[in-house]
């Protein structure tokens, strides 16, 4: 299996790479710089970029990028691509520096969703200054934040990130939107660091493709914030203020310019993955995360 440390970075895709950079300067609390070939890198700790916008006629999630310790953990998951007969690109020179690392492997999962597997970012540590006064996102070690798929392909693509990628179960949800209709799993999935889960997978499509990502900050006082910026640039809600029953996060959602959501939280569970019990919640959250909320605020 590959030893993968964390979600490193996302790729998405927009029209207006103008509101995406207002979005994150003026909502998020990140800062921005142009990327090679025109793209727009959002920075939001030490390293140049997390998340990366790129030009498109279409508004979407493009690919997440997933990051291995070196060169040699980077062989070794060319070599279990190989064993488990599972296709893969090596990234050219271009792709390479715009993504800021030594070598990527680009790889489709079976429900079509792109990862880029690299190693060796590129850092110049410069300081992260939020123009919002954000004092800093929870990242490191754990990497972005998470970020959850679509995998209409269910059973497929859960064996493919246990047996190929090495991903483990923090726990699952059995969603039921129709009580009389079969319920649509998502899983929770983590890898190689004690966020609660880098990655979830959900057994439905979206057209976006994605559900949503989550950034974490470091007290409620920055959630708070970041709603009141949010109402104030007229984003919409997406779900409000709640607290999640499995990762204990206290976040809202609100769209972001590339159509799938955004869960901005503070408080999510850092697990010892030796001691964690996987389970089955049976509601999403403990209290609030209305998702008609967004529906009513719009109407009002």
């Amino acid at each position: 299996m590959i030893d993968i440390r964390a979600l490193s970075y996302l790729v998405t895709q927009t029209n207006d790479l103008g509101e995406w950079k207002r979005y994150a300067e003026d909502v998020l609390g990140m800062t921005t710089s142009l990327a090679p070939d025109g793209g727009l890198y959002v920075k939001m700790d030490e390293r140049p970029f997390r998340m990366l916008v790129v030009e498109g006629a279409e508004r979407r999630y493009v690919a997440s990028g997933w990051e291995l310790a070196d060169e040699r953990a980077f062989n070794d998951a060319l070599k279990t691509l190989d064993r488990a007969e599972v296709g893969y690109e090596l990234a050219d020179k271009a792709l390479v520096e715009q993504r800021g690392m030594q070598a990527i492997a680009v790889v489709l999962d079976p429900s079509g969703n792109r990862h880029e597997l690299g190693w060796g970012h590129r850092s110049d540590l410069q300081p992260f200054v939020s123009p919002q006064g954000v004092p800093r996102f929870l990242t490191d070690d754990m990497g972005l934040g998470h970020t959850v798929l679509p995998a209409p392909n269910f059973d497929a693509t859960i064996a493919f990130f246990r047996d190929v990628f090495g991903f483990g179960l923090s726990d699952i949800f059995n969603f039921r939107p129709d009580p009389s209709a079969p319920a649509l799993r998502i899983h929770f999935l983590h890898c190689n660091n004690a966020r609660h889960h880098s990655l979830a997978i959900a057994e439905y499509p979206v057209p976006s493709g994605c559900v949503h990502v989550m950034v974490e900050v470091d007290s409620m006082t920055e959630v708070g914030r970041a709603h009141d910026r949010r109402i104030a640039h007229k984003v919409p809600l997406s779900a409000s203020l709640g607290q999640h029953l499995n990762d204990r996060m206290i976040s809202f959602y609100m769209k972001t310019p590339s159509g799938f959501d955004l869960e901005f939280g503070y408080g999510g569970l850092q697990v010892d993955w030796q001691r964690h019990n996987a389970f089955e919640f049976t509601r999403v959250s403990i209290w609030g995360h209305d998702f008609g909320a967004g529906r009513r605020e719009q109407a009002a």
